[in-house]
């Protein structure tokens, strides 16, 4: 019998950037299938609606404030979760900004803020994170990239922010898997929330003009949702998902290449 049977299937799961969005989705999704959420947001206070939301189903979770490019406040919040909800065993790695414009316009700023939520923020909770999950012999990790590591006019930082946590994903597949921890990515196509809101209107448009136009060039002629990238995401924390590592599923309507 393998240590993943014996095992309940309710775990700790932490989500970053969990506040609204894919994360509060995702959250929400990973609470139905019995896991206890420790919901990780820049400012505390904005992670209560999710919080609220999962205890009023029935479910357990906390509200964890912490800026995940800072080494201090990432331990710091780890430290926390593993003390007042439990030993982390699920991570998803969803937090993230945009500061869009073409590279002649990009400031350093606007590249390295891009760079240090995405990839910093993703190394920081998975090396915090994966003490418990080797200890333990089992983990999941999901690194949220998205079909911008394909590249995209005007994103140059988020583009290489999300390629790069493809590589990230592989590579700690490789390091850890042999602890039982596994690691995978979803990269979301035209997904509908806040931040594609955001896009629309710098762009001029009205965010229901935006998405006709970008639902007609998908496939299956809608836009995402956040509950479709959430669903993703929980297969890949699933028991089932045990021989699944290293891996990038693209959630966008179609192929890409």
């Amino acid at each position: 019998m393998t240590s993943e049977s014996v095992r309940a299937p309710g775990r700790v799961a932490v989500v970053t950037g969990a506040a609204r969005g894919i994360g509060a989705a995702t959250a929400r999704r990973l609470a139905t299938a019995g896991h206890a959420v420790a919901v990780v947001d820049l400012d505390e206070s904005n992670c209560h609606t999710t919080v609220q939301a999962i205890l009023d189903a029935g479910g357990r979770a906390m509200a964890v404030g912490a800026d995940v490019s800072d080494e201090k406040q990432v331990e710091s919040a780890v430290e926390r979760i593993a003390e007042e909800l439990g030993s982390p065993g699920i991570l998803v790695n969803n937090a993230g900004v945009l500061r869009d414009n073409l590279v002649f316009k990009m400031s350093q700023a606007d590249w390295d803020t891009v760079l240090a939520v995405h990839l910093r923020g993703a190394f920081l909770m998975s090396r915090a994170v994966q003490r418990h999950m080797t200890k333990a012999g089992w983990g999941r990790i999901v690194n949220l990239s998205s079909s911008s590591a394909l590249g995209n006019r005007g994103q140059a930082n988020y583009a290489a922010a999300k390629a790069g946590l493809q590589g990230f994903t592989k590579t700690l597949a490789i390091e850890l898997g042999p602890f039982g921890v596994t690691v995978n990515a979803v990269a979301p196509g035209f997904i509908a929330t806040d931040m594609t809101a955001a896009t629309a209107e710098r762009m001029g448009l009205s965010f229901e003009e935006f998405q006709e136009s970008c639902a007609a060039q998908i496939p299956v002629r809608r836009v995402g949702t956040a509950s479709d990238v959430a669903e993703a995401i929980a297969f890949f924390c699933g028991q089932g998902a045990g021989f699944v590592s290293g891996q990038v599923l693209y959630v966008a309507g179609g192929p890409l290449s």
